[in-house]
């Protein structure tokens, strides 16, 4: 006849193991998470790393075959997202072919509202959608540039909000200033069909002073200073300008279209002394 006792302890140690074993189970589980997860965030940073060092050396078809590689393990990676949408901007800038180019700046456009979409609290996303619907806009029709001239501003001003310090930031409202104050009397009454007129606060000395507050967050982008130029001869200081242009001329390479602005300021001296 059974003892009962000693069954009943039998009972509870085999239960007992099946229980230990399912925990052992699941916390095997989770380890293996967190290391593949661990990995994952390792491979991601490496991956990033390579990108920035590409776009340090000018390689933006690099810098953005790693930014995307870092997408394909994190979906849901900010900064990747922001990254391969500069990357599109600078990539498009080099391209000849006029749907291909359109192409790359809708792609640029895509990727930085996935970043906005994924962190609606980051600046990064609100400034390279910007950037890439104002490349957009370069090769729309007068009527979508107006349209689209809100939608830049909607999202530099966002921008800023969030980091007022964004030289970038500075540099895209100081063009969205003059380019708004300077319309031609076609691209107006198309401002007075769909924006209820030209902006009121749009003014070519608010694009110079946005280009100045650039500069004084980073005086060595040379883009910063040919913008200032441009924009003080449409202010008809052009003692200012050639100040300006020299700057271009006589600051060091930092960006990859940086010998197209030198030439671009050479040119302009020889005009204007």
């Amino acid at each position: 006849m059974c003892d009962q006792s000693k069954l009943k302890s039998l009972t509870f140690i085999h239960a007992g193991g099946v229980m230990n074993s399912k925990f052992f189970a699941t916390a095997v589980s989770i380890c293996c998470l967190l290391l593949a997860l661990n990995l994952d965030a390792q491979e991601t940073e490496m991956l990033i790393a390579k990108g920035d060092s590409a776009f340090k050396a000018f390689n933006n078809r690099e810098a953005l075959n790693y930014y995307s590689q870092v997408l394909k393990i994190d979906s849901s990676h900010y900064e990747a997202a922001w990254k391969i949408s500069r990357a599109y901007v600078d990539v498009g800038e080099t391209i000849d072919d006029d749907e291909t180019r359109k192409e790359a700046y809708k792609r640029a456009q895509d990727y930085a509202q996935k970043a906005v979409n994924i962190n609606p609290e980051g600046a990064k996303g609100y400034l390279y959608l910007s950037v890439a619907i104002g490349r957009v806009a370069l090769d729309a029709g007068k009527k979508e540039q107006v349209q689209l001239s809100k939608d830049v501003k909607a999202a530099v001003d966002k921008a800023l909000a969030l980091d007022p310090t964004d030289d970038i930031a500075w540099h895209v409202l100081g063009r969205w200033h003059r380019k708004m104050a300077t319309l031609n009397w076609i691209q107006k009454n198309f401002a007075n069909m769909f924006l209820g007129g030209v902006p009121k606060e749009a003014s070519v000395d608010s694009s110079a002073a946005c280009f100045r507050r650039a500069i004084e967050l980073n005086p060595g982008h040379i883009n910063h200073h040919l913008e200032l130029a441009f924009t003080y001869e449409e202010l008809d200081r052009k003692d200012k300008a050639i100040l300006e242009y020299e700057k271009v001329v006589e600051l060091p390479k930092t960006d990859a279209d940086d010998d197209e602005y030198k030439k671009q300021a050479r040119e302009r001296l020889k005009k204007l002394k």
